[in-house]
């Protein structure tokens, strides 16, 4: 497990755990910080992906079942054994979904809650009609996302550093691109989903992330672009919802 999990905070009493998946481009760090900033009874763990951090040196996964084999596999005896919700942004919302629909699919199993930030739903008009990128030439690649905001600026101006990121970025948008799934024909999950966006990110399709459960369903908008979490008053509203809702987990789930 621990290949695939960063968890900077062990709870092994925590009622419930908060399985975190990284935007494109990114790592596991900056979740694994969150189960500091959460109550003890909440075990956070964040996922880390092939070809970056510890795992450097592996191969990118290449298309979005094989994230969830990999995440499942490793997962599976832990989200058994008490509840589990999911949170992911952009990128990583994506496979929040994949995952979600795998468990409940092949092992019935559903999180306590579903928390989905930055991205539009896979089968929705609006995904599906968004341009890729992962084939752009690195300099119009890193014209992209130089507009989009959210990279530290110290890895923009390096060019060694941009070497080994920019490659990171472009698998992960290339599973994105690749991954096609329909709208569901009916709801798969019961639980709360709680979708987060940026006010100043391009439009994205929350609503259709409604199609998922038969449960609450909720949309947050918090001030700022696409990587509008990074900033620390958003992260602060984030951790706030999600714990409020995690605290009454353990009940629902019983």
């Amino acid at each position: 497990m621990e290949k695939v999990i960063n968890c900077f905070q062990r709870n092994p009493d925590a009622s419930v755990r908060l399985l975190c998946f990284p935007w494109a481009g990114g790592g596991s760090i900056h979740y694994a910080r969150w189960g500091k900033l959460v109550p003890s009874s909440i075990e956070v763990y964040a996922v880390k992906l092939a070809g970056r951090e510890s795992r450097a040196k592996e191969p990118f996964c290449k298309s979005m079942e094989q994230i969830v084999d990999e995440v499942i596999g490793a997962l599976l005896p832990e989200l058994r054994e008490k509840p589990f919700a999911l949170f992911g942004h952009s990128f990583g919302s994506l496979a929040c979904y994949a995952t979600a629909e795998r468990l409940k699919r092949v092992h019935n199993l559903e999180p306590a809650h579903l928390f989905l930030s930055g991205a539009s739903a896979p089968y929705s008009e609006t995904r599906k009609n968004a341009p890729n990128r992962s084939g752009l030439s690195d300099e119009d690649f890193l014209h992209w996302i130089t507009t989009m905001g959210g990279t530290p600026p110290e890895i923009l101006a390096n060019p060694e550093i941009l070497k080994l990121f920019l490659p990171v970025l472009k698998a992960d948008l290339h599973v994105v691109e690749n991954y096609q799934c329909s709208k569901p024909d009916s709801p798969f999950l019961s639980c709360h989903v709680t979708c987060f966006d940026g006010k100043e990110d391009i439009p994205h399709d929350l609503q259709a992330w409604r199609h998922v459960t038969r449960g609450e369903f909720t949309v947050k908008m918090l001030p700022g672009p696409h990587f509008y979490l990074k900033d620390p008053s958003n992260e602060k509203v984030i951790l706030d919802i999600v714990t409020r809702h995690l605290e009454t987990a353990e009940i629902d789930y019983l």
